[in-house]
């Protein structure tokens, strides 16, 4: 029986937003147990010039100050986001906003962006550089920001030179407005001024930009987003954030709930983004692949749909952090059993 079996059922009983709030406090007091670190030379992964030990990460959300970047390593994650990051701090969507799906293993949330913002996370991030260890950082908007891309280019100069990587949010539900920033038009835009700014921030060694898109897309949605990822130069796809949608098959109580969903009844959706873009993009730009993953069969599917990465969170809410071992474990047996040498060999194996 792992500590977790015991704590979870009582951080369950909490609100979940208390709840989070204590398991971050409980991480940077370090009495979390580390979790056993898997490794293996099949999960180890080279994506955007970097060396990832194994290809599963902690997704956006978690950790939005970047304050357990490091605790989050220590329990098995090959590389954690951080996230996201306003320019300027600001207190989110009113509670409450973080609702459980139990019998459907899911999360909606409307969290709204609340964070401390970018100048006090650069002040973490800048105690821990030179740490070893992935560390992205996921770039949003402030809610009352007219000018969308001037925040993201503030975020980029005040974080980019502490990134592994950085990610241009524009697919959370739970800003107004945002999700009209991935038409072709606006997102071109955009990125092209992101881009121009990384290249100012750290010139001689940018970090890789990539686009975290959403589940809820169009057909046409895709074709315009793998065309904009094409001529601007993006290095990579995070699919997908949450879901607006709401799956028949849901059964909690919260399920009306407003805000976007996670966990479980994602996992269906967010791979078929993944395999679409994959195939639109031709496998030439690596993809993330986060939603739903909940055990080492979800996980693999993101693989074989076209993910080189692949992330997780709300299954954490219901599984603690030992599912990370049991998929990596899970992984390598996989791969074993399909005759790949490497989980880059098992990308796109369905498509």
């Amino acid at each position: 029986m792992s500590v977790y079996d015991l704590v979870g059922p009582l951080l369950r009983c909490m609100d979940a937003e208390t709840a989070h709030g204590l398991t971050i406090r409980a991480l940077k007091w370090g009495i979390v147990p580390h979790q056993r670190v898997v490794r293996h030379p099949s999960l180890e992964t080279t994506v955007f010039g970097r060396n990832f030990p194994n290809p599963v990460g902690l997704a956006a959300g978690f950790d939005k100050d970047a304050e357990v970047p490091d605790a989050m390593l220590a329990q098995g994650f090959g590389f954690v986001e951080a996230g996201s990051i306003t320019p300027l701090a600001q207190p989110g969507n009113p509670t409450p906003r973080l609702f459980r799906l139990k019998s459907d293993e899911g999360v909606i949330n409307r969290m709204g962006f609340n964070n401390k913002g970018a100048e006090a996370v650069a002040r973490k991030l800048s105690m821990r550089h030179g740490r070893p260890g992935i560390v992205g950082i996921n770039l949003g908007k402030n809610k009352d920001t007219t000018d969308a891309a001037e925040d993201y280019v503030k975020g980029v100069h005040l974080l980019a030179q502490y990134a592994a990587y950085v990610v241009v949010n524009v697919s959370s539900p739970n800003t107004p407005g945002l999700r009209a920033l991935q038409g072709r038009e606006p997102l071109e835009r955009l990125l092209s001024r992101v881009h121009t700014a990384l290249n100012e921030a750290v010139p001689s060694s940018p970090p890789p930009l990539l686009l975290k898109i959403a589940p809820d897309l169009t057909d046409d949605d895709k074709v315009d987003i793998a065309a904009v990822v094409k001529s601007t130069g993006v290095n990579g796809l995070i699919a997908t954030n949450t879901t607006i949608t709401r799956p028949d098959t849901l059964t909690s109580r919260g399920k009306n709930e407003v805000g976007g969903l996670s966990g479980k009844p994602l996992a269906d959706l967010s791979t078929q983004v993944v395999g679409d873009m994959y195939q639109l993009l031709n496998g030439t730009v690596p993809i993330i692949g986060v939603g739903g993953i909940h055990d080492v069969d979800s996980a693999y599917a993101k693989i074989r749909a076209g993910a080189s990465l692949i992330q997780l969170y709300s299954a954490m809410v219901y599984q603690g952090p030992a599912l990370v071992t049991r998929i990596l474990e899970g992984l390598i047996k996989r791969l074993q059993a399909d005759g790949f040498d490497t989980v880059a060999d098992a990308v796109g194996a369905d498509r």
